[in-house]
């Protein structure tokens, strides 16, 4: 049975990736509040994250598959989230600058009727270039870095913050989608029209 999907988030970025796929969905984003610590590290912010996101609205659709997310960058242990000013973007970039950080995106899967959960985190590692105040300023003006998490986006410009990405380019983006189209694909939520045994060609 090809159960709806539902897409309980807001980010556009998640909604064009998951578009990718060719695989139908709902978007109703979720009003869950955040966590910004966890005594389980960067792992286990953006998994109580996604877990709450897709928690807030398995209510509504019984009878879907919910896909609650949550993405930070972590340098270490210390997790940047979203800036609330471009000052603050503008230190987080200068803290990234020339070091190797970790991107953590978690992924929570429900279907309430079933019972069913799936909850699981991708982690890409993301080399920045040594860069100045002035390369960083440049950069920030030509994004809207306020909803990135760790201030940038690597699919806008990020050629010229970026020397290396090890891992999933798309868990960068928002959304693991290797991972995702596996596991909606073991349990019947597959592209319109396709039939079993069919691939679906991934992109990214």
């Amino acid at each position: 049975m090809n159960r709806r999907l539902v897409l309980a988030s807001q980010s556009p970025r998640r909604r064009v990736l998951l578009e990718a796929l060719g695989i139908p969905f709902v978007v109703h984003p979720s009003d869950a509040p955040e966590v910004s610590e966890s005594g389980s590290g960067p792992k286990g912010v953006v998994m109580a994250n996604a877990r709450a996101k897709a928690d807030a609205v398995t209510s509504l659709f019984a009878d879907s598959w919910i896909l609650g997310s949550d993405t930070v960058v972590a340098l270490g242990d210390r997790v940047f989230g979203k800036p609330r000013s471009m000052p603050e973007a503008e230190e987080m970039l200068l803290e990234l600058q020339g070091k190797e950080h970790r991107v953590f995106t978690a992924v929570c899967l429900i279907q309430l009727e079933s019972k069913l959960t799936e909850l699981w985190c991708e982690e890409t590692r993301v080399g920045f270039r040594p860069l100045t105040l002035c390369q960083i300023r440049d950069y920030l003006a030509h994004i809207d870095p306020l909803d990135k998490a760790g201030a940038y986006a690597i699919q806008e410009g990020g050629e010229r913050i970026v020397s290396h990405v090890f891992g999933s380019l798309s868990n960068v983006v928002g959304l693991p989608l290797e991972s995702v189209e596996l596991m909606l694909k073991r349990h019947g939520v597959q592209k319109k029209g396709l039939s079993e045994g069919e691939a679906v060609k991934t992109p990214l």
